[in-house]
């Protein structure tokens, strides 16, 4: 094995988040700077206002690095998975334009919900639901069981 397939690729989606977060970055510092130019002031409503608009970016970023932290640990679960050879294989039948049959992931869902409902306490089977759930394009709740899987998990 050469050295470069021995290192580990970057996920798909990393380029396009870290690029994002750039760009957020830089609004937050814009919003921020603002924020911070109306307290100088010190006229007593600008101050006001200047100290809400900084709240803006403190939750933009605790909601940045609450969605980072999820994607590494969902990757840590993919890992162990992968390691275990316990991935959720994704074989359902798709259309010619590469969507899943609706049908062929609602019968496929059926065993990874009552899998969840055998061992409700076990992050795997959080894990593969999330993905069923994804393959019948129940984004919220997919997103949902990846929460409940990774409060779950202790890797």
């Amino acid at each position: 094995m050469s050295e470069t397939s021995a290192r580990r690729r970057l996920p798909r989606g990393l380029v396009g988040a870290v690029l994002v977060t750039v760009l957020l970055g830089l609004y937050v510092w814009a919003i921020a700077g603002r924020g911070v130019a109306m307290i100088r002031t010190g006229e007593p409503v600008l101050v006001g206002i200047g100290a809400a608009v900084l709240v803006i970016p403190l939750l933009v970023l605790g909601m940045i690095g609450l969605e980072y932290r999820l994607a590494a640990r969902v990757q840590r679960m993919a890992d162990v998975l992968a390691g275990e050879g316990g991935l959720p294989v994704d074989d359902l039948p798709r259309s010619p334009g590469g969507r899943v049959d609706r049908a062929a992931a609602d019968s496929a869902f059926a065993s990874y919900r009552e899998a969840v409902e055998r061992e409700p306490g076990s992050w795997r089977a959080w894990y593969r639901l999330a993905f069923a759930y994804d393959a019948a394009r129940d984004r919220r709740r997919a997103r949902e069981a990846l929460r409940k899987a990774s409060s779950l998990f202790d890797g």
